[in-house]
């Protein structure tokens, strides 16, 4: 038997939608798949039993039927004060157990991280890095998008798990910057012994919010057309300029949530005429009685919120950088498109 830990070098990589597509992919290939997921920071109750959240989602994906305490034997609370700094003893211990009990009889075992393979659970114990060495698992090392590749940080852990590293996927990697990572960093990690797993596209969906959803993340409220509040938002702009420049980057941005300040009536008229999808009005400001009309006219719902348009902004680019995959459309999506770069043969070959 085989186990597989599914790390990141950071939080919000794609560890989930791998470890469902390979998961699935497995499956099919008539292996017996086990999974777990040792360390938890989404905890929920199930008949009174406290697990994982999106280790119940794979679990449930995945067609298992573990107890949610032994799926995910230590929790992390967000809470700072109910985090406990030094109930570290029998963490490992638990997860020794847990790991046991579920790779019986199994082919393959899939064990997915918790946030950064190097970092996440240290005050525990229960890092990435002491997890596959406790366990003997091989890595998959998931790098996300964001402004940049992390090769350095693919570097550092190559350095310490060695050939235990089965290899590199990169995601969410946007069509500018996929030739370069092709035909320069590919090559590169190649040579240095790191083999990458594939490459996978970025795509807007896999981010996309509902404006209902994206109101209640922001704290905020949706005033004017709320019969349209399940429209999907992909990504957003800041409406702070002259409305003739604005009307040249708006339309530049489809599907694009545009955040602009309450009391910027003439930007609003702009962007409701150009069919963006979802208004996010800033400084708590209504907008007047001609936005109101003209919103509920386009179908276009309009939140208000009490922030300045800087922090909205910064939250928006947290809200969609974190969004976590649980409609079935989009995890039918995302899994579809790892197992289309995804080398499965060369897993499979290792396993």
């Amino acid at each position: 038997m085989t186990g597989i830990y599914i790390g990141s070098t950071s939080a919000f990589a794609g560890k989930n939608i791998t470890a469902i597509a390979l998961g699935l992919a497995l499956q099919k290939r008539g292996l017996n798949v086990g999974f777990m997921k040792p360390v938890g920071g989404l905890p929920v109750s199930v008949d009174e039993i406290i697990g994982d959240e999106d280790a119940m989602l794979i679990r449930e994906l995945l067609g298992l039927e573990d107890a949610p305490d032994v799926l995910t034997p230590v929790i992390i609370p967000q809470n700072l004060r109910a985090t406990r700094f030094s109930n570290t003893s029998n963490c490992m211990e638990r997860v020794r157990a847990a790991y046991e009990e579920l790779s019986r009889g199994k082919d393959v075992m899939l064990v997915s991280g918790c946030g950064s393979f190097l970092h996440t659970g240290k005050h525990r114990g229960v890092d990435g890095l002491t997890l596959v060495r406790e366990l003997g698992l091989k890595t998959l090392l998931v790098d996300r998008f964001d402004s940049a590749l992390h090769y350095d940080a693919v570097l550092s852990i190559h350095e310490q798990l060695g050939d235990d590293l089965l290899g590199v996927l990169f995601n969410d990697v946007p069509e500018s910057f996929m030739r370069d990572a092709e035909d320069i960093l590919v090559p590169y990690l190649n040579q240095t012994g790191i083999t990458v797993l594939g490459i996978i596209p970025r795509d807007p969906l896999l981010n996309a919010i509902k404006a209902c959803e994206l109101a209640w993340r922001l704290n905020g409220k949706i005033i004017s057309g709320n019969a349209q509040s399940q429209r999907i938002i992909e990504d957003f702009l800041i409406g702070t300029m002259q409305v003739e420049n604005f009307m040249t980057y708006f339309k530049r941005q489809k599907n694009s949530a545009t955040i602009v300040g309450g009391d910027r009536t003439d930007l609003q008229l702009v962007a409701l005429e150009g069919d963006c999808p979802c208004l996010i009005l800033t400084g708590n400001i209504a907008p007047n009685e001609l936005v109101r009309a003209r919103s509920e006219q386009k179908g276009v719902p309009v939140i208000q919120v009490r922030d300045d348009t800087y922090t909205v902004a910064k939250h928006m680019e947290t809200i969609l950088a974190s969004q976590k995959l649980r409609e079935l459309v989009k995890i039918e999506r995302a899994a579809t498109l790892v197992n289309g770069v995804l080398d499965i043969q060369s897993i499979a070959a290792t396993l």
